[in-house]
C-alpha cells in the first residue's frame, strides 16, 4: 500500500499573467522542479464544481470540505439562499418563536455578520431576507451589527455596502437600523487574538467604540483616518448622544455568518458563562442566541441550517480500514486541515492524530511576517515521516492566502518562496520514505494580485484554476485528468489501494 502525504497550498492559483503575480514572482525552485518532473493538471476549485453559485470564488472551508468529502457538497450560500427564496427559512420554527419572545419582552433584535457579497462567510442577501422576514413578523427593534469585509471584496467597498443596506432599509419601510460598525479584524478574529475581539464586542454592547451618527459617514471617517474595510476600528452609532442599539438584557442575536470558524469567538464573547478571552464590562443575559449555520457543537446553540450529515467520507475510510492519519497547520488554517476536511466533526477519527502549529503573534498582519510558520510545519512533517506508523498526512501551507489577503505584494512573494522551502523539505523526506506526495491548492489568491481593472491591489480569491501535481517515482510518465477538488480523496484512495465508496461521487484522476 502507497503512504500518500497531501500538501495544500493555500490560495496558490494558476495564472500564466506575472503581473501581480506573487506564485511567479517569487522563486520556487523547489515547486518548478517538481511540476515538471512529475504528473501535473490543473482542477477547479471555485462556483459549480464545488456547490456554489455558478462563478462565486471557492474558499478554504468550501475547499477542504470539497476534498475530504470525495463528492460536490451543496454549501451554506447555496442553501441558505435557495430556502429564502422558496419560502422555508421563514416558516423555519426557530424564526417564529424568536420573534414572538422578543415581542412579549418588548426586546430587541440584533442581527450580527459580515455586510458584503463577498460569499464566503455571509451575503447581504441573506440578511436584506431575514430583515423582510422580520418586518412582516411586526418587530419593531430591529439592530444590525456591520462587520466590514475587505478581504473577500475589494478594500474600500464598504461605504457602498453601507448605502445599499441603507437603501434598502428606507426602500422596504423596515424598522431596522444600524447600530455598530466594525471591520472583520475585530469582529471575526480566529485565532485567540481577544484584544481584537473585545473591541467589536464591547462596541456592540455599548461600552466603549469610537461613535458616529450615520453608519456611511462612519465608514467614510474611517477611509480618512487611513483605515480599510477590514481594519475599520469598532463605532458606535449614536443617538442623542447613546449607544442607539446596544445588546441588552432581555435581547435576542441571530448571528447571519454562515461559516463557523471566524464566527466562533465573538460567539464564545456572548454565550459562555466561563468565558476567560477577556473581561466582559457587560453581560447581557440574553434571551436568544441563534447561529445560522452550527458554528460550535459543544456550545449548544439553536441552529437555524444543521450541518448536512454526510458518511463515508475520506478520513472515515482510512480509519475503518485501521491505518493512521496526520493533519498539521498553523492556527489560521487548523479547523480546514481537521474540522472542515472531516466534514464538520469536531471529533477525530481513531487512528487520526492532530498538531496545531501556533501562528505568530507578534504582528497584526502578516505582510510584516510572510515565512508565517511554513519552516516549522515541514519540520513537524519531516519529523513524522520518519518516525513512521502513518498512511496519510495533510498539511496546509497558509501563506498564499493570509499574506495574499493583505494585498502586499512584495510580502506574498517572500511567502511563496517560504512555502516552497517547506515543499522542498516535505517531499525530500516523503519520497526517502517511500512515499507518494500530492501537491494541490484549495483556492486561488497570491496568482492575482492586482485588480487588472482599477490597477489597484486585490484581496479576494480567484476563480483561477489550481495547481494538482502527483509526486511519485513510480507515476513518472503517467496522464493526469483534469478536474475538481472532490477528485482529490478519490485519487488518494486509489493510490494507497482502498475501495472508493458509493458515497463519493469525484473520480480518481490518474
Amino acid at each position: 500500500m502507497k503512504k500518500v502525504c497531501l500538501i495544500v497550498l493555500d490560495g496558490w492559483g494558476i495564472n500564466p499573467d506575472k503581473d501581480g503575480n506573487a506564485t511567479l514572482i517569487a522563486s520556487t525552485p523547489n515547486y518548478n522542479r517538481l511540476s515538471k518532473e512529475y504528473p501535473a493538471a490543473a482542477i477547479d476549485t471555485s462556483g459549480l464544481s464545488v456547490g456554489l453559485p455558478e462563478g462565486q470564488m471557492g474558499n478554504s472551508e468550501v475547499g477542504h470540505l470539497t476534498m475530504g468529502a470525495g463528492r460536490i457538497v451543496y454549501q451554506e450560500l447555496v442553501r441558505i439562499t435557495k430556502s429564502i427564496k422558496d419560502g422555508e427559512l421563514e416558516r423555519h420554527p426557530l424564526i417564529g418563536e424568536l420573534a414572538r419572545t422578543l415581542k412579549e419582552r418588548g426586546a430587541a433584535l440584533h442581527l450580527p455578520g459580515l455586510v458584503s457579497d463577498g460569499g464566503v462567510h455571509s451575503h447581504i442577501e441573506h440578511l436584506f431576507g431575514l430583515l423582510d422576514i422580520f418586518k412582516r413578523t411586526g418587530l419593531e427593534r430591529i439592530f444590525i451589527h456591520a462587520f466590514l469585509d475587505g478581504r473577500d471584496t475589494p478594500p474600500s467597498s464598504g461605504a457602498g455596502y453601507m448605502e445599499k443596506l441603507v437603501k434598502y432599509l428606507k426602500d422596504t419601510g423596515s424598522p431596522a437600523r444600524v447600530a455598530t460598525v466594525s471591520g472583520r479584524y475585530y469582529a471575526m478574529d480566529r485565532d485567540n487574538r481577544w484584544e481584537r475581539v473585545r473591541k467589536a464586542y464591547d462596541a456592540m454592547t455599548g461600552a466603549a467604540g469610537l461613535s458616529a451618527i450615520d453608519p456611511v459617514q462612519a465608514v467614510k471617517d474611517a477611509y480618512s483616518r487611513g483605515e480599510t474595510d477590514e481594519f475599520v476600528m469598532p463605532t458606535v452609532l449614536q443617538d442623542s448622544g447613546t449607544p442607539s442599539g446596544a445588546i441588552s438584557d432581555g435581547d435576542g442575536i441571530l448571528f447571519f455568518n454562515f461559516r463557523a470558524d471566524r464566527a466562533r469567538e465573538i460567539t464564545r464573547a456572548f454565550v459562555l458563562d466561563g468565558f476567560d478571552g477577556f473581561e466582559r464590562q457587560r453581560r447581557p443575559a440574553l434571551s436568544r442566541f441563534v447561529c445560522m449555520t452550527e458554528y460550535e457543537s459543544r456550545l449548544k446553540l439553536p441552529v437555524l441550517f444543521k450541518p448536512q450529515g454526510l458518511e463515508n467520507i475520506f478520513a472515515e475510510v482510512l480509519s475503518r480500514n485501521g491505518l493512521r492519519q496526520f493533519r498539521t497547520s498553523e492556527t489560521e488554517k487548523y479547523a480546514h486541515v481537521t474540522f472542515f476536511f472531516n466534514a464538520g466533526r469536531e471529533e477525530p477519527f481513531t487512528g487520526e492524530d492532530r498538531l496545531l502549529i501556533p501562528s505568530v503573534k507578534d504582528v497584526p498582519t502578516y505582510d510584516l511576517k510572510p515565512e508565517m510558520r511554513a519552516v516549522e510545519i515541514a519540520e513537524a512533517a519531516v519529523e513524522k515521516i520518519g518516525r513512521g506508523g502513518y498512511s496519510f498526512m495533510l498539511m496546509n501551507f497558509a501563506n498564499g492566502d493570509m499574506v495574499g489577503h493583505t494585498g502586499v505584494l512584495e510580502a506574498a512573494v517572500k511567502g511563496c518562496e517560504a512555502v516552497d522551502k517547506a515543499i522542498g523539505m516535505v517531499t525530500e523526506a516523503a519520497l526517502a520514505g517511500g512515499w507518494a506526495v500530492i501537491i494541490t491548492a484549495d483556492h486561488g489568491n497570491a496568482e492575482q494580485m492586482i485588480d487588472p481593472a482599477s490597477r489597484e491591489p486585490q484581496t479576494a480569491h480567484t476563480t483561477n484554476l489550481v495547481p494538482f501535481i502527483l509526486i511519485d517515482d513510480s507515476m513518472k510518465g503517467v496522464k493526469l485528468n483534469g478536474g475538481g477538488l472532490q477528485d482529490v480523496a478519490p485519487t488518494v484512495l486509489k493510490l494507497m489501494g482502498l475501495t472508493q465508496p458509493a458515497e463519493m461521487t469525484g473520480k480518481p484522476l490518474l
